[in-house]
């Protein structure tokens, strides 16, 4: 029988963090199977909704993402007919919506969602989770 391994903390912080990430973004992508998106996608349908119509540079930089990371990442869901670009024909600047499937599956995904969250809270308790936030938004900073 195979024994399993002890999990146990690095010492490099940096290696802990992105575990940490890994496992967390596993979680919430197995919850937001049935809506057939990922939290990564969930997190763009859920920008470009409340920015509607927005500009790709505008949502790369409210998502603090790379512009060519969020245009390849916009790819799948442009495909899959959840997200599309109002701009008129000519214009050089994107103007991105989503498209009622869109807003289907971004109702369905929050369902789900918030379930992961709600999972998220009662693993490591309220105080802590809100404790987590603010390192994590601390270190977000740190280069600031």
């Amino acid at each position: 029988m195979e024994q399993k391994k002890e999990k146990r903390s690095s010492v490099c912080n940096c290696v802990n963090l992105r575990r940490a990430a890994h496992t967390v973004t596993a979680a919430y992508d197995r919850a937001l199977v049935p809506s057939g998106v990922k939290i990564s996608q969930f997190s763009i349908l859920k920008y470009i909704r409340g920015m509607a119509p927005v500009s790709v540079s505008d949502l790369a930089r409210a998502l603090r993402l790379d512009r060519t990371t969020l245009v390849r990442n916009l790819k799948p869901l442009e495909a899959a007919g959840l997200v599309k670009d109002s701009a008129p024909t000519g214009e050089r600047s994107r103007r991105l919506e989503l498209t009622d499937r869109g807003t289907q599956t971004l109702a369905q995904a929050n369902d789900l969602w918030m379930g992961a969250q709600k999972s998220l809270e009662e693993y490591l308790g309220a105080e802590e989770l809100n404790t987590l936030r603010g390192l994590l938004l601390k270190l977000e900073t740190m280069d600031n």
